[in-house]
């Protein structure tokens, strides 16, 4: 496992680093292949926050934590990233013995864009990118669901073209491509 220890607002002493890749490190047993690991640290007031993201083969999981000690912030977001990490793999099992999840394909509907055009016109706050790894569909409810996010964008392995899945209300998911 290849752990980058930053600080952000904070200095990344050793004995910090040390405590972080030692907690990071029990991960590694869940893990076949090396794993890139970016860990920050950051004080923002009196809240310790410290942000983990794991790229492994193409997938990524992602935990943050903050409470008043940097310490207790690197056992919490560790013991969040195991949790996912044991929901990934029972996830992955069962879609093979079950020949995968069923996905609704439904377009946005236009409702919601007309209201948000009735509100203020939001700016633009945060822009991020991020490769497009091919995969199937339920690889990427997979992803959403361990990121925590209501959709994600990716590329479909059978078509080659941008498609995105997302949460719907009911707790079903849904599915865009391009025609």
């Amino acid at each position: 496992m290849k752990i980058s220890v930053r600080g952000k607002n904070i200095e990344a002493t050793p004995a910090l680093i040390d405590y972080a890749e030692k907690k990071l490190s029990k991960l590694d047993k869940h893990f076949d292949k090396a794993t890139d690991v970016q860990v920050v640290l950051s004080v923002i007031r009196e809240e310790h926050i410290v942000e983990v993201t794991m790229s492994l083969n193409g997938l990524i999981l992602r935990g943050e934590e903050s409470t008043g000690d940097m310490y207790a912030s690197i056992d919490m977001v560790v013991d969040k990233l195991e949790r996912q990490v044991k929901k990934y793999k029972t996830r992955m099992s069962k879609a093979q013995r079950q020949g995968g999840a069923r996905v609704i394909s439904e377009k946005l509907a236009a409702t919601e864009a007309e209201a948000r055009m009735d509100e203020e016109a939001p700016k633009l706050v945060k822009t991020k990118r991020f490769t497009l790894k091919p995969m199937s569909a339920e690889e990427a409810i997979l992803q959403m669901d361990l990121l925590g996010h209501n959709f994600f964008v990716f590329t479909s392995a059978e078509s080659e073209t941008v498609n995105v899945v997302y949460k719907r209300k009911d707790g079903n998911y849904g599915l865009i491509e391009p025609e």
